[in-house]
């Protein structure tokens, strides 16, 4: 790949990174609105969860698959079509005139997310290489968090000046722009195994995700035994069975069982779904908390959530990437996943009554920080141990288990909160103590990622440290073109 001249990177970092803002952007600016939509729509109370579900459901299920494809048919080219796709759905959305139209663009929107993320990612990895990463990455992770964060009140004040089609309006310019700038930024690039495409281990990879996804986003209305949980698992565990199955005998497999060979990937894997349950805490539970604990009005609980996201972009881009040229990226995961762990003890000691800047600031500005300090660099953990041909599917990887954490996290924080409050005697001793109890649980599950991760910081100081992107077997390097 040719290097462009230093003004042209800069824009094409800008772009990237603006194509992560709107994919983050959009999985919380449409919660505040979901009251409206529920209105003009006529949707059922048990029906509204999966407007937002259905983005996520896609989402996650295909972000593994749009990686790979990304690789195999070209980064620019997947790029276009997933900004193509979201901005052609976020358009469908805005004009729903029913339940199941709004459904169908919500998942044409997370297919869309889905594809283009990993393709943004890739082209990131290709054309910031060695020291330049660092910096590169800490823009990307600084628009992950200010997208989640801003979509919460951008999503507030449409809906209350435009009306709810507003929100999904609001990202068009942004993704139909994406479309424009691709071509005339980023070079055009051949795929490297679009021929022998691995469909059928596509489609399995992608049932296995989907089904882990839905059991786990079913959870809260159904109960945690129930028909599509078990159903979901299930689901989930026999398309598993037959993705191992395909991908020993495929030419060219979608992901090579060799490649979690490398302790990067496989730590880095898990330690992605794990800190992912963690960190969905940070929109979920406290938006909840600061509503139905401190009892704030909509307006003001999205207000008490500016400090995350000021807190997360300054660290993003002012402290992440002087911590990654002083340490290690397995180094920098730990330490996040440690100040993420303290942020969520600090919640599961609120006291009845707790006070806004005495309990919860101090808790935000801990979580912002570990979100900036774990999210990003694990990225760089993965990416570290696949060879950069397959950068898409480094990226594809690293999103994938971060969102099916997420929405393990979700569902298994959500059902925790509503045991506390369970009961027509529950009074705001037993709510308080149910968010306590999820506070504490991610707290651990922060903990366990962490022990998980100080594997590779030893490993990397070990007398005899093994290079970390060797690629296995049936993964040899393909020529550079």
């Amino acid at each position: 790949m040719t290097h462009p001249s230093r003004a042209r990177t800069r824009v094409a970092l800008v772009v990237l990174v603006a194509a992560q803002f709107v994919v983050m952007l959009d999985t919380s600016i449409v919660n505040v609105a979901l009251p409206s939509i529920q209105s003009d729509l006529g949707i059922a109370h048990t029906g509204i969860a999966w407007v937002v579900n259905t983005y996520f459901l896609a989402f996650g299920g295909f972000l593994l698959v749009a990686g790979r494809l990304a690789d195999a048919v070209g980064r620019r080219r997947m790029l276009m079509l997933g900004a193509g796709l979201f901005t052609a759905a976020s358009l469908l959305a805005g004009f729903a005139s029913s339940e199941a139209m709004l459904l169908v663009a919500r998942v044409l929107q997370g297919i869309g997310a889905a594809s283009l993320s990993p393709a943004a990612l890739s082209i990131l990895l290709v054309m910031f290489p060695g020291p330049s990463r660092a910096k590169a990455m800490s823009a990307w992770g600084a628009a992950s968090t200010l997208g989640g964060a801003t979509g919460v009140l951008v999503g507030g004040v449409a809906t209350g000046l435009l009306g709810w089609p507003s929100v999904f309006f609001v990202t068009v310019p942004l993704s139909a722009a994406l479309v424009v700038a691709a071509p005339l930024l980023f070079p055009a690039a051949e795929g490297n195994g679009g021929a022998r495409f691995d469909f059928a281990g596509a489609a399995a990879v992608t049932g296995a995700a989907l089904g882990l996804i839905f059991a786990a986003l079913s959870v809260p209305a159904s109960g945690l035994v129930s028909l599509p949980v078990l159903g979901g698992l299930g689901w989930a565990g026999a398309s598993l069975i037959a993705f191992v199955l395909i991908e020993r005998r495929a030419a060219d497999p979608i992901l090579p069982l060799a490649l979690f060979r490398a302790p990067a990937v496989s730590v880095g894997v898990a330690v992605g779904v794990l800190g992912g349950a963690a960190r969905a805490s940070s929109f979920f539970l406290v938006a909840l908390f600061l509503q139905q604990v401190l009892l704030l009005d909509p307006e003001l609980a999205g207000l008490g959530m500016v400090p995350t996201s000021l807190a997360g972009f300054a660290v993003s881009v002012l402290l992440l990437p002087r911590v990654l040229r002083a340490l290690a990226p397995e180094t920098v995961v730990l330490i996040g996943l440690l100040v993420l762990a303290a942020g969520h003890l600090w919640l599961a000691r609120s006291p009845l009554g707790p006070s806004y800047f005495a309990d919860v600031l101090p808790a935000l500005l801990l979580i912002a920080a570990g979100v900036a300090l774990s999210f990003t660099p694990s990225t760089m953990v993965i990416a570290s141990g696949v060879p950069a041909e397959r950068s898409g599917l480094a990226s594809g990887l690293s999103n994938a288990s971060s969102q099916i954490g997420a929405a393990i996290g979700i569902a298994m924080l959500g059902a925790i909160v509503a045991a506390g409050a369970a009961g027509s005697a529950a009074g705001p001793a037993d709510l308080l103590d149910g968010f306590r109890g999820a506070f504490g649980t991610a707290a651990g599950l922060a903990l366990v990622a962490a022990a998980i991760t100080s594997s590779l910081v030893l490993r990397r100081r070990g007398p005899k440290a093994v290079p970390a992107a060797t690629p296995s077997a049936g993964m040899e390097p393909t020529p550079k073109r």
